[in-house]
């Protein structure tokens, strides 16, 4: 194998392939990315068994000199690609597979490598379902969910989103949840041609984060495909392939209230600040406020026995009964980061059930925080 490549095109390349890769790993070989030049480019694999990732940086047949094939550290060949300097050419050099070299400007390294023939092939799926959708609204249902997912093991099926197709209304929408028990974030859009009939698949919490990973700088359609069992994202020179959760998804439609009928307008900055500052002295371990609405304002307090109390008012848009309930400070404000408006909705019944949040200025996102004893 030999090539040249522009440092800036590899790099981009690396880090999406490269965070596939788990730093600690029993399997050698899964350690290891997939170098394999063809006369149209170069093509970097990384799979961790359960993602995989392979993306094309496109050459000029000038660039690539001698096909092949090899493995080396994803990890190391990250590191070092970084901290070349910009706007140079990177050589490659491997003649008997089993040292791959590297020269740069003055700048030369030999990396060890493991026989390419040992990297676990990517099986090819039978993807039923494929559809096209905008990475705008693809990052949007993403990030507006994610932050609800579970980190308990115990209840796998809840570490990672749930995507699925919905009729409401007699509108067609493509729908996202994630809950985690104590809080849920349900997110609609319009159903994109071609996605009807879609099965409902659980997503999971590292597939998201690499599919976050890679669509960072991308603007543009992606090619999402789905079977009973994996993912798949395409999209320019980059295929993402993931198992999906083998799991249920509950009813989450049981944990959305129908009857509240107390409704609050409130600035989102307003609440934001103040539920900061006044967390500052809940416990570490609750991190409890105490909400007390009335007709034109609204208390947040907190109280720690061993560090003092606080509380602050903040003017609202209530004329209702009064209520008193109790939330997880860091639960209302992850909710609140993920409200692109100024203000915010919010829909109670009484202190123990539990409470919808809206965004007032998108009405396809819905909130859900338990309330808590305090």
């Amino acid at each position: 194998m030999k090539f040249s490549i522009d440092r800036s095109a590899l790099l981009i390349a690396l880090q999406h392939v490269h965070s596939v890769v788990e730093r600690r790993n029993t399997i050698p070989i899964l350690s290891n990315v997939l170098i394999e030049t063809k006369e149209d480019g170069v093509y970097l694999t990384a799979t961790d068994m359960d993602i995989a990732v392979i993306e094309k940086v496109d050459l000029d047949k000038s660039e690539v000199i001698q096909l092949g094939t090899v493995t080396t550290s994803a990890q190391m060949l990250y590191d070092i690609v970084r901290k070349l300097p910009d706007n140079i050419k990177v050589e490659f050099l491997s003649e008997k597979n089993d040292r791959l070299g590297i020269k740069a400007l003055s700048s030369s390294f030999a990396l060890n490598c493991l026989p390419s023939e040992d990297f676990p092939s990517i099986s090819q799926e039978d993807f039923k379902h494929s559809f096209n959708i905008d990475s705008i609204a693809l990052i949007r249902l993403l990030d507006k969910t994610s932050f609800a997912m579970s980190l308990e093991e115990t209840r796998y099926y809840l570490n990672g989103i749930y995507l699925h197709a919905i009729k409401e209304d007699n509108i067609h929408k493509l729908r996202t949840v994630a809950t985690d028990g104590h809080r849920l974030s349900r997110v609609d859009m319009n159903l994109p041609e071609g996605a009807d009939g879609i099965p409902g698949v659980i997503i999971p919490r590292k597939t998201i984060l690499e599919i976050r990973n890679i669509l960072e700088d991308h603007t543009g359609n992606i090619n999402l495909s789905l079977s009973e069992t994996k993912i798949r994202l395409s999209f320019n020179n980059v295929i993402l392939t993931s198992k999906l959760l083998d799991g249920t998804f509950p009813d989450y439609s049981r944990v959305i209230p129908e009857q509240n009928d107390k409704l609050v307008t409130i600035s989102n900055q307003s609440i934001s600040e103040a539920v900061d500052r006044v967390s500052t002295v809940s416990t570490d371990k609750t991190r409890a406020i105490k909400i007390n609405i009335n007709k034109g304002n609204l208390v947040i307090s907190a109280t720690n026995p061993d560090k003092g109390s606080a509380s602050e008012y903040v003017d609202i848009v209530y004329d209702g009964d009064e209520v008193e309930i109790g939330f997880n400070s860091k639960y209302v404000l992850d909710v609140a980061r993920q409200i692109k408006g100024n203000e915010i909705i919010i829909k109670l019944s009484d202190s123990v059930s539990p409470t919808l949040v809206y965004d007032k200025d998108d009405k396809e996102v819905l909130f859900v925080l338990m309330p808590m004893r305090v």
